[in-house]
C-alpha cells in the first residue's frame, strides 16, 4: 500500500472512531437519545458517513454493517419508539459489530474482505432480531385512534370504493413516487466520482491529472447545481488542486474529506451546512505561490516547468515577448 493509499485509510480510521464514539454515547441512554429530534439525527448521519467511507475505500463488510445501522436509526426519525433494556441490548451487539471492523482494519494485520465476509454473515441473525423488535417497539398508537375516528365510537371505518378518477390518481401519485425513489442520492451519484478522484490522487503527480481531477470537480458539481454551498465547496477544491505547491498527499484526505462531508449534508437535506474547512479553504487561498527564481537560465526553465502547467506556461512565454 502507498504512503497515499495509507494516508487516506488512517484519515477514514480517524473518521470512523469519532463517528463511532456518537453512536456509541447516543446508545449509553436511547431513551433520551430517542426523544432528541438532533441527538437522533446525529446517530443518523453518524451511520450515514461510515457507510459512505467503508463503501468509497471497497470495505463491503463496513459498508453493509453500518447502513444497517443507518436504517435502524431511521424509525426513530419516523416515530416514536418505545424503548426496552432488549433494544438497548441488541444495538450494542449491532454496534460491537461494526466497532469489531474498524479495530481489524486498523491493526497491523488490517480486514481482508474473507474475515468481513465472515462476521457479518455471523450477526444477520441479530440484525434480523433487532430490526423486527425494534418494529414492536414503535408507537403505532397514532394510526389506532386515527382509525378509531374515521370509523365513529371506535369502530373501524368501513373501507369506501374509490372512483375510476381517483384509481387513477392513485396509480398516477405511486408512479411518481416510484419514479422519486428510483433517482440516485447525493452520495449514490458521488462515489463513483469520489472513487475516481482517488485512484488520481493515489498516482503520479502531473498537469493533466490535476486538470483531470478539477474535471472531476466540475462533473461533482452538477450533482446539486442549485446548491451555492455545493457549488463554492467544489470551486475552493478545484483551487487548491490548480496549485503544483500542494502535494497529493497533502491535497487527499483533505478534499475527499470534505466533498463526502458536503454529500452527506446533500442527502440529508442540510445542504446550508455545507462550508469548506479552514484546511480546505487555506490551501485554495494559497493558489498563487512564491517561487525564487535561480539566476541559472536552464535551472530557472527547469523550475518553471515543474510550478506552472502547459497553459501557464504559454501566457508566460507571451507576457516576456518570447
Amino acid at each position: 500500500m502507498s504512503d497515499n493509499q495509507q494516508r487516506i485509510l488512517g484519515y477514514f480510521i480517524e473518521e470512523a472512531k469519532e463517528h463511532l464514539a456518537t453512536i456509541e454515547q447516543g446508545l449509553e441512554d436511547l431513551q433520551q437519545t430517542s426523544q432528541d429530534s438532533e441527538k437522533v439525527h446525529e446517530l443518523f448521519r453518524a451511520a450515514h458517513s461510515v457507510k459512505g467511507g467503508g463503501a468509497m475505500l471497497g470495505y463491503n463488510s463496513i459498508q453493509k454493517t453500518a447502513h444497517r445501522l443507518e436504517d435502524a436509526f431511521k424509525v426513530f426519525r419516523d416515530g416514536n419508539v418505545q424503548v426496552d433494556d432488549e433494544l438497548e441490548s441488541l444495538f450494542f451487539e449491532a454496534f460491537d459489530l461494526l466497532q469489531d471492523l474498524i479495530t481489524r482494519l486498523e491493526s497491523p494485520e488490517g480486514l481482508t474482505e474473507a474475515q468481513g465476509k465472515e462476521l457479518v454473515e455471523q450477526a444477520a441473525p441479530k440484525f434480523k432480531q433487532l430490526q423486527s423488535h425494534l418494529n414492536k417497539c414503535a408507537d403505532i398508537t397514532p394510526v389506532i385512534a386515527d382509525l378509531g375516528e374515521a370509523g365513529g365510537d371506535g369502530k373501524q371505518a368501513e373501507p369506501q370504493k374509490s372512483s375510476s378518477s381517483e384509481a387513477s390518481s392513485s396509480r398516477e401519485t405511486a408512479s411518481e413516487t416510484s419514479e422519486s425513489d428510483s433517482k440516485e442520492s447525493p452520495l449514490t451519484q458521488l462515489r463513483p466520482l469520489l472513487r475516481e478522484m482517488l485512484d488520481y490522487f493515489k498516482g503520479e503527480e502531473s498537469d493533466n491529472s490535476r486538470q483531470t481531477l478539477q474535471e472531476i470537480c466540475d462533473r461533482a458539481k452538477k450533482v446539486a447545481k442549485d446548491e451555492q454551498n455545493w457549488q463554492t465547496l467544489l470551486d475552493q477544491a478545484k483551487s487548491a488542486i490548480s496549485n503544483p505547491k500542494h502535494s497529493y498527499e497533502t491535497l487527499a484526505p483533505i478534499i475527499i474529506k470534505e466533498i463526502k462531508q458536503g454529500a452527506d449534508y446533500l442527502e440529508l437535506g442540510k445542504s446550508e451546512k455545507i462550508t469548506a474547512s479552514d484546511a480546505l479553504k487555506h490551501l485554495a487561498e494559497a493558489s498563487t505561490p512564491q517561487v525564487l527564481m535561480p539566476t541559472d537560465p536552464q535551472a530557472a526553465a527547469e523550475l518553471l516547468k515543474r510550478v506552472f502547467n502547459q497553459q501557464q506556461l504559454s501566457q508566460l512565454k507571451e507576457k516576456i515577448g518570447v
